[in-house]
């Protein structure tokens, strides 16, 4: 017998992080910790590409800081850091006011009505960040989500020959990050939201190149809203807008020239809304945000309720019959000769 994959009956908050749950830059602690000067960092980084393409090198705008930050460790810096160490400064992160709070506040969104609960309802949070992976596993956030897309280092890379050997050290004393293992950037990020819609993150099997058929997609683009402060993630907010989900930019209270990035993005409708990166209950983005996920369940309940209305037919029952239904429905019997002929006599 056919059957779907998944219910559909779950939403998902997707989240950038950089700007929109912390006002700074993750790596901000982590210069701090190793007295590096932040805004130094970032003006090379910016400057790499065209250094670059002046020594006859492609770089790749996506990994300029990963290798920059590699680099450093390489030449002294930064020497000895590892992934412990990244998620220890994940520690030291600071959020916008409401956080990490919020998180749990709107998976009660979905209890407030029993119509929800009826139909199991249910509200997720994934995090796709062009930061870095360990930090973001390391912060206050990370126990109140359900997934975190980011960038990975790996430590210790394996050497020629790996496969002949038997054992190998995993967590040596000296491990220190190496190579990049994962790049998410503003452009791969929607590939987290089609692992997300396709429930490639909860069931392996799943390859999120796979063609699916939309109703066996586990969180629809619609039962979406994707978060973030700016014009980096417009591919993001396409990917959401155009499947029926929702976008949703913030920006920092004291930054005028963020509140009008984001009033051009609602003018070119490339997003459903935007507010202050500000989510104590309150505040107008809790408010957006709460309100939004509602008119998703509630669709969700109709075509739902639609689909049974549709698929379940109406049971038997027994009738009330009058004498006066019975005559009729004698009279326009089909009748034999040696009825109509008993009939006939009775008159």
């Amino acid at each position: 017998m056919a059957t779907t994959l998944f219910t559909q009956n779950t939403i998902a908050l997707i989240w950038d992080f950089d700007k929109t749950l912390i006002p700074e830059y993750m790596q901000s602690p982590l210069f701090r910790r190793h007295a590096i000067d932040e805004a130094n960092f970032w003006q090379e980084t910016n400057a790499l590409a065209a250094r670059y393409r002046e020594r006859g090198y492609h770089l790749s705008p996506e990994i300029a800081y990963l290798n920059h930050l590699l680099t450093y460790v390489q030449a002294g810096p930064l020497a000895g850091l590892n992934n412990r160490m990244l998620q220890d400064c994940g520690a030291e992160i600071k959020f916008y006011p409401g956080l990490p709070e919020f998180f749990d506040l709107a998976r009660g969104f979905v209890r407030e009505k029993p119509k929800y609960t009826g139909h199991g309802i249910t509200l997720e949070h994934y995090i796709v960040s062009t930061g870095l992976a360990p930090m973001i596993r390391g912060s206050a956030i990370a126990p109140h989500v359900d997934g975190v897309w980011a960038c990975e280092f790996i430590e210790n890379p394996l050497q020629p020959g790996f496969l002949q050997q038997r054992d190998l050290p995993l967590d040596p004393p000296s491990a220190e990050i190496a190579q990049i293992g994962l790049v998410i950037d503003n452009t791969t990020k929607t590939r987290a939201i089609f692992e997300i819609n396709k429930g490639t993150n909860k069931n392996p099997a799943i390859d999120v190149n796979a063609k699916m058929a939309a109703e066996d997609r586990r969180i629809p683009l619609q039962n979406m809203i994707y978060i973030a402060d700016g014009p980096s993630d417009v591919p993001s907010f396409a990917v959401v807008e155009g499947g029926g989900g929702r976008g949703y930019a913030v920006y920092n209270p004291e930054r005028r020239d963020e509140f009008a990035q984001n009033d051009r993005l609602l003018q070119t409708r490339r997003i459903s809304g935007y507010g202050p990166a500000d989510y104590t209950p309150a505040s107008s983005t809790a408010q957006w945000l709460r309100m939004h996920v509602h008119q998703i369940c509630d669709r969700i309940v109709a075509d739902r309720e639609a689909a049974v209305a549709q698929k379940a037919t109406k049971p038997p029952r027994h009738l009330n019959v009058t004498p006066e239904d019975e005559a009729a429905r004698r009279m326009t019997m089909p009748q034999t000769p040696r009825q109509a002929s008993f009939l006939e006599g009775e008159k």
